[in-house]
């Protein structure tokens, strides 16, 4: 129930106001994000089994009151045109098969122009685990950015794959966590991203390593700073906790992101911070079977994430005065299309593009909403 939801969020010292509004009778704990965003010509989803905790979504009857979009079996979708920029007020409603609801909750979509934030110049850094590794989002992303009606772009970054598309860099790491990010130190790296310090992380003058992240502007940056820093992270942190009781491992999670979120806003005052939300699961028990044995089950992760996601969007939510964004990844990710049959978290190229769009759309709002702000103040 949503009632168990809203306590356990509490239990993280976390208030549960910033999670949309949703009906205390609530069992299949529905969730959205307070706010989603898509850009003109560019197709957005909502996952329905991305917004419950049930096993079985199919079981129950989703209902999406929105003046644009449409409602398929397993999500809505919508593909806005030049006439819907502007804000949309978007309801889900569920109920199961006798038609008894069971939850309902909103969100707004701001949909956003096609052309927003053209003329302007603009840098971006990417921090993540092995998603942000993979290099496929951080691609599409430069791909959505290099369309015509968009800002010049830079990615900042030592970390350069060979798969990596023109221009593309990031810090994403497999593996990896918040507190790595901001604890890691290697004295022997061999040259490979298992056995290296964290980009964040240098030998301080009393030879104790310490968080800097002025210092990585400084030394791999070339003094530049971003104006947009994403965070895609939380698997590798919450992953093998206990489903039943993932509190604990998540409060941990968050004292660790704080911390790194911290010495961003330190390091770059100016900078947008974009949080990410962790990504849902292949809806596959197979997929996980195949990476894990009987060691992790789909309904295991799952049950994790879905906490996680609630507990991220009341940790970072409406912090936008301390220039910081919860950044909703997890909805428009297809929990079967976007994934291959044999692997429980990690999408296959359809679920990165996807994931790439969900940033991009992001990125168009804040731009969009920068456009507006030097138009009245040129007035």
């Amino acid at each position: 129930m949503l009632m168990l939801a809203l306590v356990s969020i509490q239990g993280l010292g976390i208030g549960a106001e910033q999670v949309a509004a949703a009906d205390v009778e609530n069992p299949l704990e529905l969730t959205l994000p307070t706010e989603f965003y898509a850009v003109v010509g560019e197709k957005t989803t909502i996952g329905f089994d991305n917004i419950v905790l049930t096993k079985t979504p199919d079981d129950y009857r989703f209902n999406v009151v929105c003046n644009i979009g449409r409602t398929g079996k397993t999500s809505w979708a919508v593909t806005p045109t030049g006439e819907d920029v502007g804000k949309h007020t978007l309801r889900v409603t569920v109920a199961d098969a006798s038609g008894k609801t069971l939850g309902s909750a909103k969100t707004t979509l701001h949909v956003v122009a096609a052309d927003a934030g053209v003329g302007r110049t603009i840098r971006l850094l990417i921090v993540g685990d092995s998603l942000t590794h993979a290099t496929a989002y951080p691609n599409e992303i430069a791909r959505l950015l290099s369309k015509r009606g968009n800002p010049a772009w830079t990615m900042l970054g030592t970390h350069k794959p060979t798969r990596a598309a023109k221009g593309v860099a990031h810090e994403g790491y497999g593996g990896w966590t918040w507190q790595r990010f901001v604890t890691k130190y290697e004295p022997n790296p061999d040259g490979t991203y298992r056995k290296r310090s964290s980009p964040f992380v240098f030998l301080g003058d009393d030879g104790k390593p310490r968080l800097d992240v002025a210092r990585y502007f400084k030394e791999e940056c070339g003094e530049q700073r971003p104006d947009y820093v994403l965070f895609l992270l939380g698997i590798n942190d919450c992953f093998s906790a206990n489903p039943e009781q993932p509190n604990d491992r998540i409060a941990g999670m968050l004292k660790q992101a704080d911390i790194l979120l911290a010495e961003f806003r330190r390091a770059a005052p100016k900078a947008e911070l974009g949080i990410c939300l962790t990504t849902p699961p292949n809806s596959r028990q197979a997929a996980f079977e195949a990476n894990y044995k009987d060691r992790y089950s789909r309904w295991g992760w799952k049950q994790i994430q879905h906490r996680l996601v609630q507990a991220e969007i009341a940790h970072f939510g409406r912090q936008e005065d301390k220039r910081m964004f919860v950044v909703p990844t997890e909805m428009n990710l297809d929990p079967t299309a976007g994934y291959p049959a044999n692997n429980g978290v990690h999408p296959n190229t359809a679920g990165y593009q996807q994931l790439g769009s969900s940033i991009y759309a992001w990125l168009k709002h804040r731009l969009d909403l920068a456009d507006k702000g030097l138009k009245r103040s040129a007035k």
